[in-house]
């Protein structure tokens, strides 16, 4: 008998030092690219916080990454090799991952998928964003204030709801200030290409812009902008090495919060990927409040500017919705009425309308 419980002890104690090297064991993580880190925009920015995550959690986690992962099979492809290589935890840091995560994801059910800026989910996938909206709409008050031509030009990405968050937010705002002011827009249909973006910005000045936003990847539009003596706006990181007299301020994405927060939650087993149709895994769909978004400091302007556009950054800090009613369409019919906002839901539903100031016809 004393053998025996002898015996059961050791067995005890065996499961017990197995269940502690368990534990110990270092969580990988896998990110998927679209493009390569180099030094500003898009990708970069998530580059810079996976870093800081390897950072923060040292030993804990075991961090890689695949850049240039074309939206499409590839993704899925990809992902699926990054789930079998054992990576617990995959990021997939583009829209057009969204389907091809998903699909996955069922394959993997102890792997733990976080899609960024996308809206499907499964027992597995979660979804989250930064508002990036908020800084278009300071964007768009200091466009209106600094525009002489009355001529703002607008390089976006493809039509997903996104891109027209930002791109009705910027003429909200701009509208606030100037309602003779118009915005030109230009669908670049790429997240990044130099040559495009560049393009479309020498086609806007041409068209007379005198001052410049975009959705896009690169700071070609602003070394453009430098080059033609106009102005612009930096995305995703800050540009102003690029175009330090055109850049009048960037809106830069921090992700290393949400990256580090949904981590953390899986080293704790306490992941989820949410609730409801509206909720946003973990509440992480946030903005400058939360300081996952930041505005660089306001330059190239004058005082009364950089005031205005102060005020509105504290406006949207203190949680000011910028999609609250009465809002027009460029044909004049109310979209949204007074005493209506649009929700997190409505965010992502009823945004497919191009906002008063802006000029032309949605693409089809």
């Amino acid at each position: 008998m004393k053998s025996f419980v002898k015996g059961l002890a050791l067995s005890v104690m065996a499961i017990g030092i197995s269940m502690n090297v368990s534990l110990a064991e270092t969580l990988k993580v896998g990110f998927l690219y679209l493009g390569t880190p180099g030094d500003a925009g898009w990708t970069y920015a998530h580059e810079v916080a996976r870093q800081k995550v390897q950072s923060h959690f040292g030993d804990a986690v075991e961090t890689t990454f695949v850049e240039n992962v074309p939206e499409g099979p590839d993704a899925e492809r990809i992902v699926r090799e990054l789930a079998r290589q054992g990576n617990k935890v995959i990021f997939g840091t583009s829209f057009g991952y969204m389907d091809p995560m998903l699909k996955v994801s069922k394959e993997f059910p102890d792997v733990k998928f976080e899609h960024i800026s996308g809206y499907k989910r499964s027992d597995n996938m979660a979804t989250g964003n930064i508002r990036f909206y908020e800084g278009r709409y300071v964007q768009g008050i200091v466009a209106g204030l600094m525009t002489k031509s009355n001529k703002i030009g607008y390089i976006a990405p493809f039509p997903i709801p996104e891109a027209y968050q930002g791109l009705n937010a910027f003429a909200i705002g701009m509208m606030e200030v100037n309602p003779d002011a118009e915005i030109m827009v230009i669908w670049a249909n790429t997240w990044k290409d130099p040559v495009k973006e560049a393009d479309s910005a020498k086609v806007l000045v041409a068209q007379g812009a005198d001052v410049m936003a975009q959705h896009v990847d690169t700071p070609a539009m602003l070394q453009i902008a430098q080059k033609e003596g106009v102005h612009g706006f930096g995305q995703a990181s800050d540009m102003k090495e690029f175009a330090p007299d055109a850049q009048l301020f960037s809106s830069v994405n921090d992700w290393a919060p949400y990256y580090i927060q949904k981590i953390q939650q899986v080293l704790d087993g306490t992941w989820t990927t949410g609730e409801g149709p509206d909720h946003w895994a973990g509440n992480t769909w946030k903005g400058m409040a939360d300081n996952y978004l930041v505005l660089t400091n306001f330059e190239n302007m004058p005082a009364d500017v950089k005031l205005a556009a102060q005020k509105a950054a504290d406006k949207v800090q203190s949680g000011y919705n910028i999609f609250t009613g009465p809002i027009k369409d460029n044909k004049g019919n109310i979209v949204i009425k007074a005493g209506d906002s649009l929700d997190d839901g409505r965010l992502w539903s009823d945004v497919f309308f191009y906002a008063e100031g802006i000029q032309g016809e949605m693409p089809g």
